[in-house]
Order: C-alpha cells, then structure tokens, then sequence
C-alpha cells in the first residue's frame, strides 16, 4: 500500500559530504527534495581524516563554493587549522587545507540541511527503487513505506555491502557501528548494474593525554589563514596544531611478522585498494628500502582528546595495533580510542553513467561520491552538487549541467570517471587538469559564478562583485601595459632596494612586473594606481601579467580541444561501420557512447588514426543524412 503524504521531485540517499551538496542544490533551486539518512546524528560525518581540502581536493572545494555549494562555508565555520600548500610553486598548484573539528562540521551541515525551504530530512534506509519503464518514479524504505519522486540520486558513500576488517574479524557496516545498506545494493545488482568491490581504511585515533607531543615537529597553522568559502568575512574557531613524526625499523618489522594477520594480506579483503593513499601495511610491503614512514597527528575537535594518527591506517587485530602504534617515538605509552579498520563497499562502474552522472540505464537515477568509485569527501562534495544539480534540470525541463576539462576541476573528474571509469579508488590530482594554470583556486568564483547565478545557485551581488573583479582586472592590466617608468633616482633606488637591475631607459610597468623581485604590491610604492582596487584585483593582475606566456599557450591549446568537442558523434552512429578500429577501441565506444569526438580521443586506448577514421565515418553519416 502507497502511504505517500507528498510527492518528491529528487530524493537524495546518504546525507555524507556527496548527499547534501547534492539535496542543497537541488532545493535551493526550487524542487521539493527529500534527504534520506540511515543515521541523523552523522550527516556529513567525518568517519577519516578531519580536514577538507589538499592538493587538487582545494581547488574542487573552491569550486564548489563557486557553484553555490556549502562545503566550503562549513569548512570555515568548524576549521581548526589552515594552510596553503605549494607555496614555493606557482599558482596553478597553491591548495588550501584544513584541520576540522569533525563534529562541529557535522553539526554546522545539519543545521544548513533543516533551514533550508523545500528541503526534508528523513531517518531511514533505501531499499528498493520503483521503475516504471526503466524511469525512476518511486523509492520504498526499510520498513515498507514508499515515496514517490521523479529522480533519485544515489549517495552511499562506503554503506553498499560495507564490510569492516580488523584481523579476521569481519563487520557488516557501512562505517565502524553503523548499519551497512544490503537491500539496496542486492536491489541495484538485480537491476542489471556493473558492480565491484573498493577498499579503503583509517588509522587508529589516539587520547592526547598519553602521547608525548614534545617528540614530534610542531606545525602551526599559517598565520594569516585564508577562508575557503568566498563569503565568509571572520575566522572565529582556535587554531590548534598537528604534530609530525615517523615510524622505524622496529615498527616496519613488528608489520612485517604479522602481515598474515592483516585483513589485506592475509586474503580476507577482495576489493580494490586505492594506489595513491595506501595502508600502512602496504606501505611496507611495497617500499621495502624505506627506513620510515610520517605519522602526522591531528586534533579532531576543539574539545576532542581524541587524536587521528594519520599514516598508521591498516587493518591489523587490535593487540597487534597497540604494537605497532607504542614502537612509534612519542607513542610509547599511547592507548587506542578507535582502532584503524579497512572497510570493503560495492560500486558501479562509472561508465555506466552519462556526464550529467545520469545511469545510462534509468532515466532519472543519478550517482555520486563514493558508489562512482571516487575517492575523498571533495570529489563526494563535488559530484554531490553536479547530480543534484542535473536532477534538479530534469525537473525543470532544463539543458543537462556540465563542465568541461578546461572550465573546472570538477569537470576533469566526470570526464575521468564517465570516459575512463575506474578499477581503483579514482583521487583527483592538479597533474589530471591539463589546463590547471587557469583552473587555480583564486579564479574559482570568477570563473564559475556566472554559471551558478544562472542555475539560482548563486546571488546577483556575489556575481556583481565578480564582474567588479574582473572589469578591474582588465583595466589595471590595461594600465601596467601603457604606464612607462622612467630611470629617475627615486625608481632606481626601489629597483636597488628589492635586489634587482636598476633600468636606464623608459620601461613599461608591466615588465617590471614581471622580474621575479617585484610584486603588485612593491609596485605601488612608485606607480600606485589613480585609483584603489581590490585586494583581490591586485592578486589577479599580477598572476596574469607574470605569467602571461604561459596564460596564452593554455588559451590556445584549449582552442583546439574545443574544436574536437564540437564535433558531434551521431547518437545513432554504427561503430562497426567505422573501418579501421579494432574491436575492443569498438567496444569501448558502444559502451561509453562518447558525444563528441574529443570525449571519444580520450578513451583509453584511442589512437590519432582512429581518431581520424572516426572523423571520417561522422563526416559521411552527416553526408548521408543531408542527401
């Protein structure tokens, strides 16, 4: 019996880091949205490390506040540590991270979620998807109850068959003490779904009060924290340090005599390990010639003694971890709050999906996070907003949202997972963005606000306020190109003082500029502009003048990767018809169904001469279809 009080336009399952952008986004732009959790008390859970961002992931964080996402807002509102990584690099790789305080992020996301109109919030565990004519019309719960909706968006995070592993022990769970969602996985594998097996863990979290701090390397966080989210004004939270140490030969070879009793070696786990973030006891196992590892160690609250020992994730018995844990320097008299487990998930193939993260098999079920096989609360967060964004568009009858490579982050990673797939948990990295120079975090809002204002995501002034950047920009830029400097004694005794060549002939403020001595700043102290600009317009015009060179050639190879996207495949087209290709380049092209004929160069695999027969077979289906 239907005891439907309402109908939903999207349902949202899992309210993990994916779930709620994708549930907030979704309402936020007018549809009556419903977020299913199986727990209400660890919505945007932190259930690994306490921090947001890094390496690439900071830039997706960026992105996201860009698009009108919460991540970022909550991230300064629980932080406890900032830094800005790469700081000795240029600015395409700058990444901001933070430590958070866990349960403070949680708490913030929560009270986002209930005060956010055509938004509700549910405790309950997805079962069963109701279909009619492979399109999405309903989702039934745990206890029978049935909702009725017009699209899904699918965000389990690690609760698919979740499996926790500690030694031979094996939990069913989708996180260590919560409930692992099985129906539903049963339910999606009877659908027909490509389906595997991920792995991934957590070290152990340590009480402060048994570590000795003072045999570990301080790290403050930077003195002047940046904020994350674009908005926010005021940084409130105490700053509170991590600690770096190291393991030794002795805890390499307490691993060493026990691997058989690891969860990951001794034959328990089947699923697929992420290469890039490995456990500690692949670590050994695989850099054999290392005599140490770093353990860094975290707060993960404010009022917290609990402590993430990040480096010593595994998934050993608990009597073997205490081992492994007191041979580490500092660590001698530790005792273990939460032991380190690894957990085993479901996922589905991500070429299973379209680019707008729609299952190519059910019209209206999208997938995000982690069942996509990603990796990483920014890559959930990121996806989270793109689903519930498209899900959202198919309401409104709206064109599908998409980036591409050269707009965002973001749009490499769905590109990767709906081109590529993944047989690995998929993490991004600034070396997967070929045009990672103008995708830098200081760029996010002025590049992808505009899109944002449009899908109602992001308000006029904050848009306003963009334009007012960038007119600026342009007009200072303008200016540092006509203004000549003359060789008075006043500029060369500047030039003398920030340790570079005085000049003897006029020169333009913008080849000063760009002599590695100077800076914007500097440069106002003899040729301040007629009148003041933004903090934020001086940082732009001296990132585009100094690497001006660089800026262009990027320009001009994103031309040409436009110029393959606008070539479109045919929905229709007959790969067998394509002389020329082999049969698995044939395959993989009916499988992943390519719209263009870049997406298709990317396929692994694909070659410039099946390239070109491609080219050739579209060029006369289009003959064809005129005649």
């Amino acid at each position: 019996m239907n005891f439907n009080f309402k109908a939903y336009d999207v349902i949202v399952i899992g309210a993990g880091h994916a779930g709620c952008e994708a549930a907030l986004a979704s309402a936020r732009m007018g549809c009556n949205t419903l977020l299913l959790t199986i727990d209400m008390d660890k919505i945007a859970s932190m259930p690994c490390s306490p921090s947001i961002g890094g390496m690439a992931k900071g830039q997706m964080v960026k992105e996201i506040d860009a698009l009108g996402g919460q991540m970022a807002k909550v991230t300064d509102s629980s932080a406890i540590q900032y830094r800005t990584l790469n700081t000795r690099k240029g600015p395409a790789v700058h990444s901001t991270r933070t430590q958070n305080d866990k349960a403070l992020y949680s708490r913030n996301m929560k009270a986002a979620l209930e005060k956010t109109e055509n938004l509700d919030l549910k405790q309950a565990m997805a079962q069963e998807l109701v279909l009619e004519n492979n399109t999405v019309t309903g989702l039934i719960d745990h206890t029978g109850f049935e909702y009725s909706t017009r699209t899904i968006v699918i965000a389990t995070g690690t609760f698919l068959k979740g499996m926790v592993h500690i030694g031979a022990s094996k939990i069913e769970a989708g996180r260590a003490g919560e409930f692992a969602s099985v129906s539903l996985a049963q339910n999606l594998a009877t659908l027909g779904f490509n389906m595997g097996r991920m792995k991934t863990g957590t070290p152990p979290r340590l009480h402060a009060d048994t570590i000795d701090f003072s045999k570990f390397n301080i790290h403050n966080s930077d003195s002047r924290p940046k904020p994350f989210s674009f908005s926010t004004r005021d940084i409130s939270n105490p700053m509170l340090p991590s600690f770096m140490g190291s393991t030794n030969q002795k805890t390499h070879e307490i691993i060493r005599r026990n691997l058989k009793f690891s969860a990951l070696y001794g034959g328990h786990i089947k699923g697929k390990s992420a290469r890039y973030c490995p456990s500690f006891e692949d670590k050994i196992v695989k850099f054999p010639d290392r005599d140490s590892h770093h353990v860094i160690l975290e707060y993960e609250g404010i009022d917290s003694k609990e402590i993430y020992a990040s480096g010593l994730g595994n998934s050993l018995p608990l009597e073997i971890q205490y081992n492994v844990v007191r041979s580490v320097k500092g660590l001698e008299a530790a005792k273990i709050m939460r032991p380190a487990y690894a957990i085993e998930y479901d996922y589905i193939n991500p070429l299973e999906l379209s680019a707008a993260l729609e299952t190519k098999k059910i019209k209206g079920l999208f997938l995000a996070g982690q069942i996509n096989g990603t990796s990483g609360y920014e890559e959930a967060g990121a996806q989270g907003l793109w689903a519930g964004i498209n899900a959202a568009c198919i309401v409104q009858n709206r064109e599908p949202f998409i980036l591409d490579r050269s707009q965002a982050y973001i749009g490499v990673m769905v590109d990767d997972l709906v081109t590529r797939g993944t047989n690995e948990p998929y993490r991004m990295f600034t070396s997967r963005a070929e045009y990672r120079l103008l995708l830098r975090e200081d760029n996010a809002d002025l590049r992808l606000s505009m899109i944002g204002n449009d899908l109602g995501l992001v308000d006029d002034d904050t848009l306003n306020f963009c334009k007012e950047i960038a007119a600026q920009t342009q007009k200072e830029i303008q200016r540092l190109k006509k203004t000549v400097v003359k060789p008075t004694k006043t500029v060369n005794d500047f030039l003398l003082a920030n340790g570079t060549n005085q000049i003897t002939n006029g020169v333009k403020l913008e080849q000063l500029l760009k002599r590695a001595q100077l800076d914007y700043v500097s440069l106002k102290e003899i040729c301040p502009p007629p009148e003041p600009v933004l903090e934020r317009t001086e940082q732009q015009v001296e990132i585009q003048i100094k690497y001006e060179g660089y800026i262009l050639r990027q320009l001009n190879e994103i031309k040409k990767y436009k110029d393959l996207e606008k070539i479109n495949i045919p929905k229709n087209f007959d790969y067998s018809k394509a002389h020329g290709l082999s049969n698995e380049l044939r395959e993989k092209l009916n499988q992943i169904l390519p719209k263009s004929l870049g997406q298709a160069s990317r396929i692994d695999g694909m070659t410039p001469a099946a390239i070109s027969v491609l080219m050739v077979g579209i060029s006369a289906s289009q003959r064809k279809s005129t005649t």
